[in-house]
């Protein structure tokens, strides 16, 4: 199996939570690498990180001392590295609920914000679930915000960063102001 570890600190505010790693995100060791993803760039809109942050080719260690101070992580809900997220099917995603919750219990963050409303439906068998505030889990709040992917051509950037800024603030983390 192809995976990635999580990018995960002691004070973790607010997790990121991925449907899977890209190829390209395996190959080099950082997450969202894909070269037409917008996660990093959204952050910096949202003022949650103060710098672009490129890992198209892994994350400088600069940038993962920030991101960590910062109180962000970042995990998958399955560990495996496809080309698409469309090459798992709905069965592979609920099965991999159970150990997610086990991360989530273990690293305490205060919001997990899925990356993904279709994902998120099909793991946690909720039909009807849309972008914005979920059940919590255990003393976790859920969130479930835009996939950063540059196939959701849809959300932009602003769009983007408007949903993980939210999150970011529910989640106790001093955002900065955001840049022009």
């Amino acid at each position: 199996m192809t995976a990635l570890p999580d990018l995960v600190g002691p004070g973790v505010k607010l997790l990121f939570v991925g449907i899977n790693p890209g190829l390209r995100t395996v190959a080099v060791g950082a997450h969202f690498a894909g070269r037409s993803n917008r996660f990093y760039p959204a952050l910096l809109r949202a003022g949650i990180l103060d710098r672009r942050v490129d890992s198209t080719d892994g994350l400088r260690p600069a940038d993962l001392e920030h991101i960590l101070a910062r109180g962000v992580g970042i995990t998958s809900l399955v560990a495996r590295g496809t080309a698409k997220a469309s090459e798992l099917d709905d069965g592979e995603l609920v099965a991999a609920v159970p150990d997610l919750l086990a991360r989530i219990a273990d690293y305490r963050p205060a919001v997990a914000a899925f990356l993904g409303v279709t994902a998120y439906r099909i793991a946690f068998q909720l039909p009807k679930a849309a972008v914005g505030v979920q059940a919590p889990i255990g003393g976790t709040a859920v969130w479930v915000v835009p996939n950063p992917s540059g196939l959701n051509a849809h959300e932009t950037v602003d769009t983007l960063a408007r949903a993980y800024r939210e999150a970011a603030i529910a989640a106790g983390i001093d955002v900065y102001p955001q840049p022009d």
